[in-house]
């Protein structure tokens, strides 16, 4: 019997994670494809750690595994895996903390600035050939001297408040765990009160995790209660903005328009509105698939497992359960 710990990546990542085991004497690895229940269950029993990307690990999967002692998840979320149960069998979850916040946070400036400048509607009318009807177009607005809310102010919201600065834009931030000491040394003002803050945003973007307190956090009545300009964009995680409520604010011109990267339902059903809706603009949770990104994921992904069991892990890089 081998000596070494087996490592299950469940959905492939970047080549780079795996070449950190492949010549590695301490590890083995298995690379999958197929997600449903009962091969994850066969697949986990005698694995040490798992590499985890989009699979959802219940419970009853997890049980299956009885060696496992570490879930590197490939990304910052982990709604797909049940905590209670690693926390009652003490097995280690980690994130990609540090490998996506640059393409995350270039991605919501790439919506910002899309919606803004109505991207869809200014291409599409030179390519369908109303390149003369250009006095007829609604105008776009500027994002300079303009007020942005950042809900959430981890290093994705550490990296966006950069570039909003660089577009001379007043930055406000909502995170009740952060200082405003700190807030105010990245250039920002922070804010204690969302549902106030909100009223006197031109743009909103949203960092922060899916859970009981935040899900449809951005409802109705919120929405509401916005400038009729707002941007707001969603690239966290889906269930945060209540999706049909967003439809009618948008269709009821409360708000100017949104970019959402993620879904309640992913993929969202052939029903959802937004998806006919010209005034969302929408990606397939792609916002960190930059080629340079998908490297930096999949040797993190790995590299953390490699560091748990040398107990190198930091802190920062676990969740605390």
């Amino acid at each position: 019997m081998s000596d070494k710990k087996k490592i299950l990546i469940i959905q492939n990542i970047n080549e780079a994670g795996p070449k950190l085991l492949t010549n590695h004497p301490d590890y083995e690895f298995e690379i999958i494809e197929n997600i449903n229940d009962p091969n994850l269950k066969e697949k986990i029993i005698d694995c040490d750690g798992v590499s985890l990307r989009t699979a959802k690990l219940t419970a009853e999967i997890i049980g299956y595994g009885k060696k496992i002692k570490i879930i590197s998840r490939h990304g910052v979320g982990y709604d797909n895996i049940d905590l209670n149960i690693c926390k009652e069998k003490k097995i280690t979850v980690a994130i990609t903390a540090t490998a996506n916040a640059v393409a995350v946070a270039e991605h919501v400036m790439f919506m910002l600035l899309s919606i803004s400048k109505r991207k869809s509607m200014y291409d599409d009318s030179v390519k369908t050939g109303k390149f003369n009807e250009r006095n007829k177009l609604p105008k776009t607005i500027e994002i300079w001297n303009k007020n942005i809310l950042i809900a959430g102010f981890g290093r994705i919201g550490q990296c966006l408040i950069k570039r909003c600065l660089g577009f001379e834009m007043n930055v406000f931030v909502y995170d009740p765990f952060i200082s405003a000491e700190k807030i105010e040394s990245f250039g920002g003002k922070k804010v204690d009160d969302l549902s106030e803050a909100v009223k006197t945003m031109d743009a909103i973007s949203l960092h922060i995790p899916l859970n009981d307190k935040t899900k449809n956090m951005i409802n109705l009545d919120l929405l509401k209660t916005m400038k009729k300009n707002c941007i707001i964009i969603n690239a966290a995680r889906g269930g945060i903005i209540n999706e049909s409520d967003l439809d009618k604010a948008l269709n009821d011109d409360l708000i100017f328009g949104a970019g959402l990267d993620v879904f309640e339902i992913e993929p969202p059903e052939i029903n959802n509105p937004l998806l006919k809706n010209d005034k969302v603009f929408l990606s397939p949770h792609t916002a960190a698939f930059t080629e340079e990104c998908m490297i930096r994921m999949g040797k993190e992904t790995i590299q953390n497992i490699i560091d748990f069991f040398d107990k190198k892990l930091e802190q920062s890089k676990t969740i605390k359960l």
